[in-house]
């Protein structure tokens, strides 16, 4: 929600300047665009996350405070706002061996999967 609402306002504010204060689909597809959202609601920091996971560590499992080092971010950051969402949407799985990227997220990357 925290994360929702900031969204919500950021394009309500490019709605005020742009759309002369009305949000349709267009205003609101320009504004997350200029905020780098992309269709499936992830910011640079998800992308970021998916794609260290699998170029840097092969899809996982790669632990948390090794992920959090590479990514560059706080372990709780990690923990409690990146992959909640990316976990609930099929892209992150968490195992007891670490955190592996699943095949929607190569596919979200249009990363080929590496056949086992």
């Amino acid at each position: 929600p925290r994360i929702a609402n900031r969204l919500l306002r950021r394009v309500r504010d490019y709605a005020d300047v742009r759309g002369g204060g009305i949000i349709t689909r267009a205003i609101a597809d320009e504004a997350l665009e200029l905020l780098a959202i992309d269709h499936c609601g992830f910011d640079n920091l998800d992308r970021r996350l998916l794609h260290i996971i699998i170029e840097h560590f092969g899809g996982g499992p790669v632990g948390l405070d090794t992920l959090a080092a590479s990514v560059g971010e706080e372990r709780g950051t990690l923990e409690d706002v990146v992959e909640p969402y990316l976990i609930q949407q099929g892209y992150l799985q968490r195992t007891p061996r670490g955190r592996v990227a699943t095949a929607r997220a190569y596919a979200h990357l249009g990363i080929e999967m590496p056949k086992p």
